[in-house]
């Protein structure tokens, strides 16, 4: 696999953000596809408490995405921009970096669940109806965690280098085997939640094989030789520039596993169903803005490495366009199809008109919030971490929660306090990312008029200039 750096600088901005769009919505569906696909399986051979365990589980598996696209979002961000700069020993350390970073991480992290794993889900809302179904599942899916993140850092550090497909290709994998082996071990062989767990580890695991036989193809063209490398500039970096998808894949673990708790003593087991239901729903909305968002990221960071300002800012614009269609086209589809969609996951009439309803009410402002997400990997790609951070942590953590708590608890709206603060949640969101993109429009608009004004100064002077010094640390 070659270096792919043409695409960056000269292929149209729309054709290669659909490109990279499409690896990175699969790679992240198929991330909530495990569980979701468990949910529909178990939900329909088992029952309520099936899909509530899987609920509370969510949380952790949330967590553990949202590890891997830290370090993933992270790796690949460094990787494009020392591409754009031609920087290929920079290179082979991000990735011996990030690969290091990912056993670190993961593995005392999988100990420490196995271990507390009654505490844990218990903490997270398992009743007692709920918990044996709950840890029956965590004893198992935990020990593919190490699997699926090790799959999404090399898929992204490929794609960071041109090659999309090797994500597209092992994601897919993982997910078609896992509804098979979801099928023959629920449905025929009645192995339950344990079945759902199998299915997804054994998927996860030949997703992982696949991914690491195409990384070879890096290793042969970057000379690299794989091995535990820490740098901590790079080790920081990573961290640093990683840290807000880290947030908004785990932000949504925490929001969940209060909204549970709240739910639980307020409404009780079935308003935890109805949320693992919709949340199941709107998390395919959310995943595809996330993979739109995250494609521009490498396009975007390569540029900012390669100091070509003005098809930065073009990057930004239009994946902000493509991303509120697709949100618009997806909020429309939940507005009409709702009841067919929670239909796969329940078969019990009320559950489903209760969860259509609440569902409507959670996705009422949806197409807004394309601009958010944009506006978060935006931060990243250009190494803003505070900015991003902020960002990220506004809708969810900043936002939503103190207004859901204020629904539920103060003025005792019940579950439709939880649903309700969404939308709010939602709207104020999207309206400050606006705010923020068009200061950041303005900044770049700036940049490129300072650099256009040093490069006419020196086709008329001798003096000598520096290409790379013009804006660098204003955007």
């Amino acid at each position: 696999m070659g270096i792919n750096e043409k695409m960056f600088e000269k292929e149209n901005v729309g054709k290669l953000l659909f490109k990279f769009s499409i690896p990175a919505v699969i790679a992240l569906l198929v991330n909530e596809l495990y569980n979701m696909v468990d949910t529909m399986f178990v939900g329909r051979v088992i029952g309520g408490n099936a899909i509530g365990a899987l609920v509370v589980v969510f949380p952790i598996q949330r967590i553990v995405a949202a590890i891997s696209m830290m370090l993933a979002i992270g790796s690949s961000t460094f990787v494009a921009r020392r591409n754009g700069e031609r920087d290929y020993e920079g290179i082979r350390d991000v990735i011996k970096s990030g690969i290091t970073l990912v056993f670190i991480i993961m593995i005392p992290l999988i100990i420490l669940v196995y271990i507390f794993r009654d505490n844990i889900l218990t903490m997270l809302g398992a009743s007692e109806n709920i918990l044996p179904y709950a840890h029956e599942y965590l004893s198992i899916v935990i020990f593919g965690s190490l699997f699926i993140c090790m799959t999404t850092v090399m898929g992204y550090i490929m794609m960071s280098l041109g090659n999309r497909r090797v994500t597209l290709a092992s994601t897919s994998l993982g997910a078609i085997l896992n509804i098979i082996i979801d099928y023959i071990l629920v449905f025929k062989l009645s192995y339950g939640v344990k079945g759902a767990a199998i299915a997804t580890v054994v998927s996860q695991f030949i997703g992982f094989i696949y991914a690491s036989y195409k990384f070879r193809g890096v290793k042969k063209t970057l000379d690299l030789s794989l091995g535990f490398k820490l740098k901590k500039e790079v080790l920081m970096g990573i961290i640093t520039v990683g840290f807000s998808a880290f947030i908004v894949e785990a932000e949504d673990g925490i929001l969940l596993a209060i909204l549970n708790n709240l739910l639980l003593n307020h409404v009780g087991d079935t308003g935890v169903i109805i949320l693992g239901v919709i949340s199941k729903l709107s998390m395919f909305m959310f995943i595809t803005m996330l993979g739109i968002s995250s494609a521009m990221q490498p396009i975007a960071a390569y540029n900012l490495g390669a100091k070509n300002y003005k098809r930065l800012k073009k990057v930004v614009k239009e994946t902000i366009i493509f991303a509120f269609i697709t949100s618009a086209t997806l909020w429309l589809c939940g507005m009409f199809f709702a009841e067919e969609a929670i239909s796969l996951f329940v078969k019990e009439p009320e559950l489903i008109s209760a969860s259509a309803q609440a569902f409507r009410v959670m996705i009422a402002v949806f197409p807004i919030l394309s601009i958010y997400y944009v506006s978060i990997y935006y931060y990243q790609s250009i190494g803003k971490a505070r900015s991003s951070f902020v960002l990220s942590i506004f809708r969810q953590i900043i936002v939503m929660l103190p207004i859901s708590l204020i629904l539920v608890k103060v003025l005792h709206k019940g579950a439709l306090g939880v649903w309700m603060s969404y939308p709010i949640a939602d709207f104020i969101s999207g309206t400050f990312s606006i705010f923020l993109i068009r200061k950041a429009f303005k900044k770049l608009d700036n940049i490129v008029e300072e650099k256009e004004l040093r490069d006419l100064e020196k086709s008329y002077s001798m003096e000598s200039y520096k290409p790379g010094e013009v804006g660098k640390d204003t955007i």
